[in-house]
């Protein structure tokens, strides 16, 4: 089995003892991300909308420094602080990814890291 640490400076840094994905043979085990700026490691300012995109702009960079795309999502794992944004999720969400969609979780949590609404992990097959 090939391991392969995958890095990359277009999304957040790891802010604790992980890897922002690992490469596992075809398969790709993404870190959860938050709306962090990669530049800056701060939160995007703005309302939900702005915190779910810049989350998929972060997944999306990891997922490219992997060798794919938000295309080869297998699984997807949302978590939120309010599920009241989960109709918000699904609209955005519609604009990053087309049919077939992946396989999906939406988990409502007391709270994330950094006082973010929303975090995301994902699980890439690479073919």
């Amino acid at each position: 089995m090939a391991r392969e640490i995958i890095s990359t400076d277009k999304a957040p840094r790891a802010i604790g003892t992980y890897s922002q994905a690992v490469k596992v043979d075809n398969t790709v085990y993404l870190s959860g991300q938050i709306p962090l700026i990669p530049e800056t490691m701060e939160l995007v300012e703005g309302d939900m909308d702005a915190q779910i995109r810049r989350v998929f702009d972060n997944l999306a960079a990891v997922a490219e420094a992997a060798g794919g795309s938000l295309a080869d999502i297998a699984k997807l794992n949302i978590f939120l602080t309010n599920l009241d944004h989960f109709p918000l999720v699904n609209q955005v969400m519609a604009e990053y990814f087309t049919e077939p969609y992946p396989a999906r979780a939406a988990i409502g949590v007391a709270s994330l890291p950094k006082g973010a609404g929303v975090e995301m992990d994902a699980i890439l097959h690479l073919i």
